[in-house]
């Protein structure tokens, strides 16, 4: 059982943010946008991205220990600087000063930090768990520590507490298929070559880690583990249908779960989690998300080998603590994951892993002394302003769209005037007092955290829900809609420049922070978002007429992304990666607009030769600038929702028609569509 709370539909922008202007400047230049970046030899037409972007990219280096490099990137290493200055300076506070929350950031950080003493004790903190799982007997045996809060192991199954669809102030068990050591099921099956490589440096990594443990004959248990997760694989759903809210919300009770996949110990793995067979209303009932899998799954899990298994679990386990353990496990963990998959040369420095740790497991307790010293409440005021002013742009976008009937159009209005916002930090701070924390004992810091993290989302299941709740912490540079509360939430990090500088011209910011809000409220109108109604719940509040146009305009959207080909014979999967390619074609529409409601009826000033248009679009595309490794990159594209940054500034504007009158983009130009072929949503 894993221990985080799934925010089963919530999506995420997944962008980064920076250090707020302390000069009174702008971050770049005197209006807010990198002009010495841009390639003016590129037609904006021919390749947007390249046009605002293009000379830093010639010459842009990727760090090492990076599997990307740009705007993303750089902000995010200035967070992680400012999480490591709050950790050094609980370190140089005289110990009687600090809070009980203060000594476990503290303690925690400095045991991570503790390589010394890490390897000097070697695989004695692991030996119990291991030698648990080298006992397992019986397949019985097997469930039962695949559902171990402590050990946070899956198997072909994995299983947290999230919303129910249908019902959003309950909570409920989802269970969905797992299983996979690699990122995704295509690592396994899509015949390619460069995939191929990556298939025989796995199972040489499970070999070598079989020998480090100790195990005997370790290349026939390395292909063993190798051999199980290809037949998880070939069973599981793509990616594609697994984001669909529809073909996931499979609602079962226990005893019908037994039924329907009875080659799997339920009632061994649900006892281990703490799930009660019954809950204050009878027997309990379960999500099923991919439900046509599960009975394939439950039968390659019986006929798997106890030792197969007992094999897969050990090789799981040492890559999921491999931080925790000594260096040579930490360094082949990563030449695999790290090298292999991303293609970073060099691990991320340990200081700045230290500081992930401590947002990942006491997140709420770093994010209260974070918001202190780096979120003062006028940036919080003028966060909410902007919110507000896009709120207002939708208001009137959804009033005069053409192919929306009047009926549909009220319950959108009434969605969106229910629409939630969180800014910055929440209003109620997360309780650690439970969490117990040792400085000597980095393993056991890690998996009582983890099980901490799995208990305090157990007592709640048959609770009211807590919509106060936060899915992310303040130093998150990222943003995300929750469908479920009807709600879009932007952790304090990311309202800083280049997204958010008040220094900047508006125009820059609306196409930067106004574009990222944009975002993601269209989420909550996005092809699964609009299946959400006011109050949270998965409901049809559409004419079937609307249903069907809004279906053939995202449907034409997808195949325009599924043709953009980022690596040679690999392109954009236009259906997975809808939700985001909907809320970035519909965010950019919405900030333009507000963008032009705060002008007030007046033209925009032209500044160094822009117009307010053009200076929007160019923030736009600044926001996006990346360059990633070819690895890293294949992950993406196999793994992630997200369509490559690259894309997303060419995506969303060639839709646009006001893109194209501010950059004179013609019939000719490589991204040229007939006005005809242009996705309007809203």
């Amino acid at each position: 059982m894993k221990s985080a709370l799934l925010l089963a539909a919530a999506s995420a922008i997944a962008v980064t943010a920076a250090l707020a202007s302390p000069t009174g400047k702008t971050m770049y230049g005197t209006w807010g946008v990198d002009l010495s970046a841009t390639d003016n030899s590129v037609r904006p037409g021919n390749d947007f991205f390249m046009h605002v972007n293009g000379t830093w990219y010639k010459t842009a280096v990727i760090p090492p220990d990076r599997s990307s490099t740009g705007s993303f990137q750089d902000l995010r290493i200035l967070s992680e600087k400012r999480m490591q200055e709050i950790a050094a300076s609980l370190d140089a506070k005289p110990p009687k000063q600090l809070t009980a929350e203060e000594r476990k950031l503290r303690d925690l950080y400095d045991a991570f930090m503790d390589q010394k003493q890490i390897d000097a004790r070697g695989l004695s903190p692991a030996r119990k768990d291991l030698d648990y799982i080298a006992s397992l007997k019986t397949l019985d045996d097997v469930g039962t520590a695949m559902g171990s809060p402590m050990l946070q192991l899956d198997g072909p199954f994995g299983g947290g507490v999230a919303f129910n669809p249908k019902d959003t102030n309950q909570y409920i068990l989802t269970l969905g298929q797992s299983g996979l050591g690699m990122p995704d099921r295509d690592y396994y099956l899509k015949d390619d070559a460069a995939l191929q490589k990556t298939r025989d440096a796995y199972k040489k990594h499970l070999t070598t880690i079989f020998t480090m443990a100790g195990l005997s004959d370790p290349a026939r248990r390395a292909q063993g583990v190798y051999d199980l997760e290809y037949r998880i694989a070939q069973v599981s759903w793509p990616n594609e249908d697994r984001r669909d809210v529809d073909k996931v919300f499979n609602p079962m009770t226990v005893s019908e779960l037994k039924a329907f996949a009875p080659q799997f110990p339920w009632d061994s793995y649900l006892k281990s989690a703490g799930v009660s067979r019954n809950g204050p209303k009878g027997e309990r009932t379960l999500i099923v998300a991919e439900k046509s899998a599960f009975p394939k799954l439950a039968q390659i899990f019986a006929e798997a080998p106890v030792e197969t298994w007992r094999d897969y679990l050990t090789a799981h386990y040492l890559h999921a603590y491999a931080a925790y353990l000594p260096k040579a496990f930490d360094d082949e963990n990563f030449a695999f994951y790290g090298t292999v998959l991303q293609g970073n040369d060099r691990q991320l420095p340990r200081s700045t892993r230290a500081a992930h740790l401590l947002d990942d497991d006491i997140g709420e307790a770093l994010g209260k002394i974070y918001v202190a010293k780096y979120f003062p409440p006028e940036a919080k005021a003028k966060a909410v302003e902007l919110v507000s002013n896009l709120l207002k742009a939708y208001d009137a976008d959804i009033r005069t769209l053409s192919w929306m009937t009047s009926a549909t159009r009220e319950k959108a209005l009434y969605k969106l005037h229910r629409f939630g916002v969180k800014i910055g930090y929440p209003d109620r701070w997360r309780d650690y007092s439970a969490l117990v924390i040792r400085r000597d004992d980095l393993l056991g810091d890690v998996q009582r955290a983890a099980e901490f993290e799995w208990n305090r989302q157990l007592t709640r299941i048959d609770q009211p829900v807590d919509k106060t709740e936060w899915g992310m912490t303040p130093p998150t540079v990222n943003a995300y809609d929750n469908p479920f509360f009807n709600e879009i939430v932007f952790p304090a990090a990311i309202l800083q420049p280049p997204f958010f500088d008040p220094n900047a011209d508006d125009a820059v910011n609306y196409g930067g922070i106004g574009a990222v809000i944009g975002h993601e409220i269209s989420h909550g109108f996005d092809d699964q978002g609009a299946k959400f109604d006011a109050q949270g719940n998965v409901a049809n509040w559409w004419s079937d007429a609307d249903k069907k146009t809004f279906e053939a305009k995202t449907k034409a959207l997808g195949e325009q992304y599924s043709s953009y080909e980022p690596l040679p014979g690999l392109h954009i999967n236009g259906a997975f990666t809808m939700g985001e390619n909907v809320a970035d074609n519909a965010g950019v529409a919405i900030a333009l607009k507000a963008y032009h409601i705060s002008l007030g009826g007046k033209e925009a000033p032209v500044v160094d030769g822009l117009t307010g248009d053009q200076r929007f679009y160019l923030s736009y595309g600044q926001i996006w600038r990346s360059k990633m490794r070819e690895g890293a990159l294949r992950q993406q594209l196999l793994s992630n929702e997200h369509s490559p940054a690259m894309f997303r500034p060419i995506g969303a504007t060639r839709n646009q028609d006001e893109w194209y009158a501010a950059f004179d983009v013609k019939p000719g130009d490589k991204y040229y569509l007939p006005p005809d072929q242009r996705v309007h949503l809203w």
